[in-house]
């Protein structure tokens, strides 16, 4: 196969095509989707293709035939009719509702003046501006409009943490999608892209046909590569690169569908720059979700495996913010499994791959005041004391690490909890990407950690004490547990030493008390 142009942070399809630029084609989703219906949204994480497919839909409907030559549509669509477009975008930075309607009567003036129109009355609003557009464009094509709007939720999400200012942008951006659906008789074809998913009632209460295709199985690859894009398309690109890596590192995201998806953005920079690196992550500053995750005493190993209905990921309010809502919707959790009760349909959601699990927990320990170098260097010394089975050590080395986390961050109400220093101790190891799954079940309960390094198994147990003098009590309490239990049963029929770890805090002194051991087999 011929090598083509990797086509980096173009999101422009006229010009991906022109440049002879490799191209996942997304037109048989794409016929499909306007064969179904005429009002759609989906959300998806920033830089997964989102404004691309925009694109590509304005192209088609603007009936660009050249630019569809070779793909699956260009065989099933009349290249006869076209379509007057009115695209708008929102991915600048919003500091307020004048912002917002600075900028959108900035892109309606453009939109205006391509179309030949006379200058708008200068009393008009921006909404009713653009109510007067689209019954001008329809009425000199004889066609209906298609209307394009991405990135519609950024001038809120811009808002947060402040919430006046999010509303107050909210509300600025209500009144246009209103326009939209009173224009009804003027539009062919809508499809709006955010990264969150507002409820009817807050935005979109004045345009509640739109028909949300978020999480429908049917479009769940419409945006992102799948592993046969990359084994396909990019085949002349794969020399020299681990596939298995690659997949590990940036495969995993998925909305119901049956296939897992890589964002592209990390899929090109990798192919580019041919090392493994978090380039989504590096992108965004999820400080916002990290100062959520405080306010709100979550324990991040609450954001593993955890079982999440509909409502929580298909819906999200300013007003009250779901954390776990507001991580899935930004692509920091996915899907990874479902299952029915009853009537309801519940989701199991973790970290889509290694990129994420790995960047979202060194950012953590950042917002505890450690850097990367720190972070990584304790998560491999106590890695290693492990390893060493130097058990002392490991339990001094623990306790200087949580000693070193500051008092802002020990007080709160988790802290008065065993998770609290279990969740710490996680955060460590997954920082260096250790092979660690924390609440791993078994027949008859959970083990709170098993971290596998070293061709050795390590089943640790927190338990969190009054005092000193119940040291001893909640020792036997955490052997009791594991050996009760057979949190270590899975493992005996390997060749590998398994260990039992108590690890006993104190409630008041929020630090380490003690550690003991307990070897379950001998390799």
């Amino acid at each position: 196969m011929t090598r083509q142009r990797l086509p980096i942070g173009i999101q422009d399809f006229a010009r991906l095509r022109q440049t002879d630029s490799y191209y996942v084609d997304k037109t048989p989703l794409i016929r499909d989707l306007i064969e179904r219906g005429d009002h759609w949204f989906l959300s998806r994480p920033r830089r997964f293709g989102k404004s691309l497919l925009v694109d590509t839909l304005k192209a088609l409907f603007a009936g660009q035939e050249e630019l569809f030559r070779g793909l699956d549509i260009h065989d099933h669509w009349d290249w006869s009719v076209t379509h007057p477009v009115v695209r708008l975008s929102f991915d600048r930075k919003y500091d307020g509702p004048e912002d917002i309607e600075r900028n959108l009567a900035n892109q309606l003036g453009l939109i205006e003046h391509a179309a030949g129109l006379d200058p708008p009355n200068p009393a008009e609003a921006p909404p009713e501006r653009l109510r007067t557009l689209l019954y001008h464009l329809h009425g000199r094509s004889g066609q209906r409009v298609v209307v394009l709007v991405d990135e519609y939720d950024k001038p809120i999400l811009d808002g947060l943490p402040d919430l006046d200012r999010a509303r107050a942008n909210r509300e600025a951006l209500r009144s246009v999608y209103g326009i939209i659906k009173d224009s009804a008789e003027y539009v062919r074809f809508v499809f709006v892209t955010g990264v969150s998913m507002f409820s009817k009632v807050s935005l979109f209460s004045d345009m509640n046909n739109l028909k949300d295709i978020s999480l429908d199985p049917r479009f769940a690859t419409i945006c992102g590569y799948t592993d046969a894009d990359i084994d396909t398309v990019f085949a002349p690109e794969l020399a020299g690169l681990d596939r298995d890596e690659i997949r590990s590192w940036y495969n995993g995201y998925n909305w119901r569908g049956e296939t897992r998806l890589y964002n592209p953005f990390d899929v090109l920079l990798l192919l580019d720059n041919r090392e493994f690196e978090p380039y989504w992550f590096e992108t965004g500053s999820p400080t916002f979700l990290f100062e959520t995750l405080k306010a709100q005493s979550i324990n991040p190993m609450e954001l593993e495996n955890r079982m999440a209905d509909e409502s929580l990921v298909s819906t999200f309010e300013i007003d009250d913010i779901d954390v776990k809502a507001l991580l899935f919707q930004t692509g920091y959790l996915t899907i990874t499994d479902e299952q029915s009760e009853g009537f309801d349909t519940l989701y199991q959601l973790d970290y889509p791959n290694q990129e994420v699990r790995i960047s979202l927990n060194r950012g953590l320990l950042q917002s505890l005041g450690k850097t990367v170098t720190e972070a990584r260097g304790q998560g491999r010394d106590l890695c290693a004391l492990l390893e060493a089975n130097d058990f002392a050590g490991f339990a001094e080395t623990l306790k200087a690490y949580l000693a070193s986390i500051p008092y802002a961050w020990h007080n709160n109400d988790l802290a008065r909890y065993e998770a609290w220093s279990a969740s710490l101790l996680q955060m460590c190891f997954r920082a260096i990407g250790v092979d660690m799954r924390a609440e791993e079940a078994s027949s008859h309960g959970s083990a709170d950690m098993v971290v596998e390094t070293g061709g050795q198994v390590f089943v640790l147990e927190f338990k969190m004490a009054e005092t000193d003098a119940d040291i001893e009590t909640k020792m036997a309490e955490a052997f009791t547990q594991m050996r009760d239990r057979g949190y270590a049963n899975r493992y005996r029929d390997r060749d590998e030493p398994i260990h039992r770890i108590a690890v006993v805090c104190g409630r008041e002194a929020r630090n380490l008390l003690e550690v003991r051991t307990e070897q379950v087999n001998s390799s």
